[in-house]
């Protein structure tokens, strides 16, 4: 029960984003989709730990992420911006929703045995809470006009795509921690949260945007590495010609004499014996 508890408090949060956002209260609307977002992460833990983790946990958690990080930060960038473009603005908030349910769904149709460590495509809650942080930083700052809905409006179709491809990103679920390092992770978990604590609407941004960019960043140097190490073990070029380079030619070698060393037997001393 404890899982579902948990993936019933995210989907409360998701609901209530929608109700904020339709009653233009983009900031409450925000925050919800951040908290869902962590009682989401909690849900999967706990029911690792427990033991308790089940087919209905997981057909349950993927119908409450929709509603949570698909249709919730749609309505607010739909509310927010994008609903001044007309078609083209409720269009754009569809597309969002129709990736956040196939990139579910392609999840939720991979067999066991093709679990990894790392997702494909971007997980639906990091595209939701970087629909959240945005306007939360746009908030912050007071950053508003024809530029900044021009760039939320670009930005729904990168994230859409994103979800739907075959980036892998990390999940985090499974680190392998040693026991030696235990103490520094809890060094760098208490730096981590006095860096969101100092002004989380700035920092959570930040996180947000940079775990969005890792993805492609880390693809374009897996392709890039490979070639580096191509050109780099390649053979000297050829002739002009076309042909190989052919050796310097070198001195001859010298022709070997044989000489027979064998001794020379006295003819004298054959006749005496």
């Amino acid at each position: 029960m404890l899982p579902s508890i948990l993936t019933t408090v995210s989907l409360f949060s998701g609901f209530y984003a929608i109700v904020a956002a339709i009653n233009h209260q983009f900031f409450h609307a925000a925050v919800a989709i951040i908290i869902a977002g962590v009682f989401d992460g909690l849900d999967g833990r706990v029911a690792r730990l427990t033991g308790t983790a089940s087919r209905f946990g997981e057909e349950y958690d993927s119908l409450c992420d929709l509603v949570s990080f698909g249709v919730a930060p749609a309505i607010l960038a739909y509310q927010w911006v994008l609903f001044s473009y007309g078609r083209y603005g409720w269009l754009a908030a569809f597309l969002y929703v129709a990736a956040t349910a196939l990139r579910l769904a392609r999840f939720n149709s991979q067999s066991p045995g093709d679990g990894s460590k790392n997702f494909t495509g971007l997980p639906c809650p990091a595209a939701g809470g970087m629909i959240a942080t945005s306007y939360l930083f746009c908030h912050f700052f007071e950053i508003g006009g024809r530029v900044m809905e021009i760039m939320v409006m670009v930005a729904v179709y990168p994230l859409s795509y994103l979800m739907v491809s075959s980036i892998t990103y990390q999940s985090f679920k499974h680190p392998e921690t040693q026991r030696k390092k235990v103490f520094q992770m809890m060094v760098g978990l208490v730096v981590l949260i006095m860096v969101l604590a100092t002004e989380p609407r700035v920092t959570l941004f930040l996180l947000a945007l940079i775990y969005v960019l890792s993805g492609p960043l880390a693809a374009a140097y897996r392709l890039l590495a490979p070639a580096k190490k191509v050109v780099a073990s390649e053979p000297e070029q050829t002739a002009q010609d076309g042909s190989a380079p052919s050796e310097p030619a070198g001195p001859e070698p010298e022709p070997k004499v044989e000489v027979d060393i064998s001794p020379v037997t006295d003819n004298r001393t054959q006749q005496e014996k």
